[in-house]
């Protein structure tokens, strides 16, 4: 195999899980702090999400791996998971692993990689310490804490999923996390995320944005979206303005769809009083980070919701609806006042520049 290059800059490995938009997002944030800091970095990215959605977040150049080696959960949108599925695909994964490993510790070592960042691939652990590399991994949960809680089918994978998480090198916990305790070095950091690239008058002129602040909300779901959201009920408040990345949204004078992929969720934040989420780290953390409100569904059959929404409870301007309410309610509550946060808005924002100072750290360079 050819070499990428020669070992004079740092050859950095981030590898991602691909189900939905938030672990790209998340390790592309500190991708892109890594840049800054040294620009001569090469990145070579690793995940199953689209190119796209690293471009958008990833200043410079990288080299992308389209590679998968954890499935995460198989799901329909960002409710409907397919647990039968994602069972089957892991223990083919675990099956067939001694042959992912093989390749990649081939591909490692021939490019000279100095480190290698997983959000959350347990076999990137196994995998850098037989290609001799250090493993960093990132996240506020680990795939072991959801799968454990699906019962006994999953615990034979769970244990696996432990035993990979004990040969990393180094855990950077993000905030509303669980403990992570197959983790043997833990480092506490603060929120990861992007920032707002545009500037807000451009952005109001070019999507005709006229209502006040008070009344702009962004709705966005993650890269998994929801299939039937309830978009009827927006005609009841024909003085306000939805904004949009569902490409399939009605034609409605009060939304705003926004199609282009070179434009973020977060690119809109600084325009809108509240977004409307799912649970989900980085639409929260990015939310979190510019300080508005943020309007979260609840979600019962994923472990890590749980930790996020009483995040949002202790750390933001926040309201929790129930599902029913959103899907078949009026959405009374956008009349309705956010509630405060119950200890303050007190979590640090500086995630993405901490864990990339710690890995150029730890490349010595």
């Amino acid at each position: 195999m050819t070499q990428l290059t020669n070992d004079k800059r740092p050859i950095l490995y981030f590898a991602a899980t691909g189900h939905g938009f938030g672990h790209a997002v998340r390790i592309s944030s500190v991708a892109d702090a890594i840049l800054k800091l040294r620009p001569d970095s090469l990145l070579i990215m690793v995940t199953t999400a689209p190119r796209w959605l690293l471009e958008s977040y990833i200043s410079g150049d990288f080299i992308y791996r389209p590679l998968a080696f954890d499935v995460g959960v198989i799901q329909s949108d960002s409710f409907q998971m397919d647990k039968a599925a994602t069972l089957d695909k892991i223990q083919e994964i675990y099956e067939k692993r001694q042959a992912l490993m093989a390749a990649e510790i081939n591909f490692i070592k021939t490019n000279r990689v100095d480190l290698i960042l997983a959000d959350i691939p347990p076999l990137m652990a196994p995998i850098a310490q037989l290609a001799g590399v250090p493993c960093y991994m990132m996240s506020n949960f680990g795939w072991d804490f959801i799968y454990d809680a699906w019962g006994q089918d999953w615990q034979g994978i769970v244990n696996w999923i432990k035993d990979c998480y004990e040969q990393c090198d180094r855990l950077f916990r993000l905030p509303m996390a669980e403990p992570m305790n197959a983790f043997n070095s833990i480092t506490d950091v603060g929120l990861t995320g992007g920032n707002p690239r545009y500037n807000i008058d451009e952005i109001k002129d070019k999507f005709d944005l006229t209502a006040s602040l008070e009344k702009t909300v962004l709705l966005t779901f993650g890269g998994l979206g929801l299939q039937q959201i309830p978009y009827q009920n927006l005609a009841q408040f024909s003085d306000w303005q939805f904004i949009t990345f569902d490409r399939n949204a009605p034609n409605l004078d009060n939304i705003i769809k926004i199609t282009d992929s070179f434009y973020r969720p977060v690119d809109f934040m600084p325009l809108c009083s509240r977004v409307i989420s799912k649970p989900g780290f980085s639409t929260f953390a990015e939310t979190m980070r510019l300080d508005i409100p943020i309007v979260s569904l609840v979600r019962n059959d994923f472990a890590e919701a749980a930790l996020l929404l009483e995040g949002i409870k202790n750390y933001a301007d926040h309201q929790i609806v129930e599902t029913n309410s959103f899907f078949e309610g009026s959405w009374d509550f956008l009349k309705q006042d956010p509630n405060p946060p119950q200890i303050g808005k007190v979590l640090p924002k500086d995630g993405a520049e901490v864990i990339a100072k710690g890995i150029l750290d730890g490349v010595n360079f």
